[in-house]
């Protein structure tokens, strides 16, 4: 889809490193100038480098906690001032406290939810006036497939990721009429480097996490981001308040 997102604008959240930097990457690389936000910024940096050398194309940097609204006022405020507009938003901030729920404090619940769901009603609530005037807008976040197959250890993060399917297909029917498309890419197992470092390493949870994808693997994160680059189109536009799953078979319909 090399040109598809040329002078569009885009927001990506969890941009410093893994899915939200291939993310960022494939937008670069199709053209899109580019807002990356994470909480950390050193990282941030290092990835933006990286971004930066997949495209042409103007990059800005937001380093703060988007799950607090101020820090994404600040960061649309910054993305307003330098393109005047924000076509595309990539909720991609996240990451679950993973394990069994009565393993679970009240800060590490909170946790959850504030890294998955609170980023992105924040980060949705900020764009939405500005895509509504413009009559345009592409919201794609990244939800997960564990929602759909109960996976083990994943009820607190599952809550979380629910909230945001769930806040796609509203979304989806109450700004349909507006030129924004608001859809969800739910993914199985990713090979991220966190992931990639405890394959094969005879992990019980980890190997029970692949065991249930018919593919025998775990995704590749250019896989999901290019599904993420399609929905972020204008090709998109007939395709809204979808949970488009990218899981090798782990669930079906």
């Amino acid at each position: 889809m090399s040109g598809a997102h040329k002078g569009r604008v885009a927001i990506v959240t969890g941009a410093a490193q893994g899915i939200g930097r291939a993310i960022a990457v494939r937008l670069a690389a199709d053209g899109a100038n580019l807002m990356l936000a994470d909480v950390n910024g050193d990282v941030l940096q290092q990835g933006a480098a990286i971004v930066a050398a997949a495209g042409k194309v103007e990059i800005l940097t937001h380093a703060g906690d988007l799950s607090q609204e101020d820090v994404v006022n600040a960061m649309m405020a910054a993305a307003m001032k330098k393109w005047g507009k924000v076509d595309i938003l990539v909720n991609n901030a996240g990451g679950g406290v993973i394990r069994p729920f009565l393993s679970h404090t009240p800060e590490t619940l909170r946790l959850t939810i504030d890294r998955n769901l609170w980023t992105a009603l924040w980060c949705c609530r900020a764009a939405l006036p500005h895509m509504r005037a413009a009559k345009y807008g592409r919201i794609v976040s990244i939800g997960a497939d564990s929602v759909r197959n109960g996976l083990w250890d994943h009820a607190a993060y599952n809550a979380a990721k629910g909230g945001v399917h769930g806040l796609t297909t509203g979304l989806a029917r109450e700004f349909a009429g507006d030129g924004i498309t608001v859809n969800t890419v739910a993914p199985c197992a990713v090979a991220t480097p966190q992931l990639e470092a405890m394959l094969g390493k005879n992990i019980p949870l980890v190997d029970k996490f692949i065991g249930v994808i018919p593919m025998g693997r775990a995704g590749d994160m250019r896989e999901v981001a290019s599904a993420v680059s399609y929905l972020a189109s204008a090709e998109a536009s007939f395709i809204t308040g979808q949970v488009v799953s990218v899981n090798g078979g782990s669930t079906m319909l």
